[in-house]
């Protein structure tokens, strides 16, 4: 097959959307198909745009996004619609579509394509809390490229019946893969936890973006526990606020690859604390990496961790109820591990290669579908 995925990041971007993207493209090529990605220029030079691609990336025109300059909004481009055509594609792959997703669904219509539109982002709580208003906006949005297209993907079973409450039809489950080499309990290493809690502190960690959306300074409670350690890992445009909001705790800013994994497994406890999760690969790297997991009862955890067996879900956007959990579970060290090792369990089969051979199944039947109409 040969397929275009249009997407909102992509590489050297770090997040659930970008990495998505890429895992998705690495497999079609190991599958033996020819991806061609879409996306957004980033900051940097012309040549270091897909160095690390497993395909071809054609990136259009962008601007950082005003106060967020790590997210870059497509402009308006010809280049895209240029790309479908010059690659022939069988199916258009829209990720997380909304700015360039729109116009990669505009595209496969006026060519007579079928459309995947891989659902990701809760744009409507987004909007929610930066705007404060436009969550009705941020539908219609959504609606008209979900409905337009073929089959819409949802990664929980939370996120599909959003999109199904909002009117999207032809919705299907579409997981995400883990990576259980890289992630994995042997990671854990004793050097870097003396490095972080020279005291024998409980090391209580978050790790992604560091924005209002993602509620990180409902860990002011925690850092306030007696023995433990917060530790945040990544960056975004709240760092600052949070550095105050969050005494005591170690800022170690972005991190990718074994070292990321490094980090993960040294940890005693995952906390997440964003409400808006369509899915939330970080928890899902945690349990992979043997840690218990402390996350909202909201969104994409709700299928992720199983409370009281693999970790402990709380009340969204409560931070009291954040820090009695993460301090029931550093009383009870044989609790944590025995959620630490249900938790790997739990995402053991759960790799890229296995959620890559189902995307690809959604493909064909999305073919057949149109094979079918078409005759």
């Amino acid at each position: 097959m040969r397929v275009v995925i249009v997407t909102e990041s992509f590489p050297p971007d770090v997040n659930g959307v970008a990495h998505c993207a890429q895992q998705t493209a690495l497999h079609l090529v190991r599958r033996g198909h020819q991806p061609l990605v879409v996306a957004p220029a980033v900051a940097g030079p012309a040549d270091a745009q897909g160095a690390d691609a497993p395909c071809p990336v054609v990136r259009v025109p962008s601007l950082p996004l005003p106060g967020y300059p790590q997210v870059r909004v497509a402009l308006p481009s010809r280049r895209l619609a240029a790309a479908v055509a010059a690659h022939r594609a069988d199916l258009v792959h829209l990720a997380s579509p909304f700015v360039l997703g729109v116009r990669g669904m505009a595209a496969a219509t006026r060519l007579g394509l079928p459309a995947v539109a891989v659902y990701q982002t809760d744009l409507a709580g987004y909007a929610r809390t930066y705007m404060g208003t436009g969550e009705g906006a941020a539908w219609r949005r959504l609606r008209a490229v979900h409905g337009a297209a073929d089959r819409t993907l949802a990664p929980s079973t939370a996120a599909a019946h959003d999109l199904e409450t909002h009117g999207i039809g032809r919705v299907r489950l579409w997981r995400r893969g883990v990576d259980t080499v890289r992630f994995r309990p042997g990671r854990r290493d004793e050097d870097l936890r003396r490095t972080l809690a020279p005291g024998g502190e409980l090391l209580v960690g978050y790790i992604g973006r560091l924005a209002p959306e993602k509620r990180v300074e409902l860990l002011s409670g925690v850092c306030a526990l007696p023995g433990v350690r917060v530790v945040v890992v990544g960056d975004g445009p709240s760092e600052p606020a949070l550095r105050a909001a969050l005494p005591g705790a170690a800022f170690l800013g972005r991190r990718t690859g074994a070292e990321l994994a490094r980090i993960f497994a040294s940890l005693d406890v995952f906390a997440h604390t964003g409400p808006y999760e369509t899915f939330c690969q970080t928890v899902q790297e945690a349990m992979a990496s043997g840690v218990p997991v402390v996350a909202p009862a909201a969104g994409g955890p709700l299928d992720l961790v199983d409370h009281r067996r693999t970790g402990l879900l709380v009340p969204p956007d409560d931070a009291e109820a954040l820090r009695d959990a993460v301090a029931s579970l550093a009383a009870a060290p044989a609790l944590r591990a025995a959620y630490g090792r249900a938790g790997r369990t739990a995402v053991e089969g759960r790799t890229w290669e296995a959620v890559g051979d189902e995307l690809i199944g959604h493909y064909l039947e999305v073919l057949r579908e149109r094979t079918a109409v078409a005759a």
